[in-house]
């Protein structure tokens, strides 16, 4: 069956805009922040890289996983969400540690800025959020009441911690922009547009998802056999018959 009118596109909109504003962060860190390392000077700009690619972009798509895949099995379009998401954890992990060892390298304080106190309250919600999902939802064990009654709070909290993760990611841009052009950034110099350029990216890339994401007809609908096996889970893990009896 065909997707919804206009959902595809929106979808094609939502990617070029990621993939735009990777390339727009590669530019900024290549250009006028010197580049990527690991073991030197430059390790500090691995943050950044991973933090965009991982806790925005990667979160984004993973968000968009059952909008996309809208008639394939439910377990695999499970498994995907989960590993997308998984992923981007991941990288936003290395991001982590990138900025703490450069800290550490360089005699910086760390935990002191409203952005890495948000940026971590980001992240270790998201991983609980993810460990919640994995176990309500992927793993076998947690019954169908838990599920349905848990189910509205994962998706608010899924569209809520994306918001704050580009939320994070703006106050990032902004720290380090007062951090090394202070004297020149109100002067409307290349890194400042560039930098403020991406920052309108992060927020376009944000408003397209949440709009695909809160649009209830383009919600995935159900194939018949989920609703048969949702059922029978519901059967033999509430002890109550497809009719309702017991």
């Amino acid at each position: 069956p065909a997707s919804p009118p206009g959902l595809s596109a929106y979808v094609a909109v939502s990617q070029l805009l990621g993939l735009t504003l990777l390339a727009t962060t590669g530019a900024w860190l290549g250009r006028y922040r010197g580049g990527v390392a690991w073991h030197s000077t430059l390790q500090f700009n691995v943050h950044p890289l991973c933090m965009v690619l991982g806790m925005v972009f990667l979160q984004g798509d993973a968000l968009l996983v059952y909008r996309v895949f809208r008639h394939e099995a439910k377990r695999s379009t499970k498994a995907l969400h989960a590993l997308l998401h998984g992923l981007a954890l991941l990288i936003a992990l290395v991001g982590i540690v990138a900025v703490f060892e450069s800290h550490r390298t360089k005699g910086i304080s760390n935990m002191y800025s409203l952005h890495s106190w948000c940026g971590m309250a980001a992240f270790v919600l998201y991983l609980l959020q993810w460990l919640l999902g994995c176990g309500f939802f992927l793993l076998p064990g947690a019954s169908f009441l838990l599920r349905s009654r848990y189910k509205p709070h994962h998706i608010f909290f899924g569209i809520a911690l994306f918001t704050l993760s580009i939320a994070v990611c703006l106050l990032g841009i902004t720290e380090m922009l007062l951090f090394n052009i202070r004297d020149s950034y109100s002067h409307f110099v290349p890194e400042g547009v560039l930098a403020n350029t991406l920052g309108v990216l992060l927020v376009a890339f944000g408003l397209v998802v949440g709009y695909v994401l809160t649009r209830d007809d383009w919600k995935r609908p159900p194939l018949a056999e989920e609703l048969a096996l949702s059922m029978d889970f519901k059967t033999l893990t509430e002890g109550e018959s497809p009719g309702g009896g017991s």
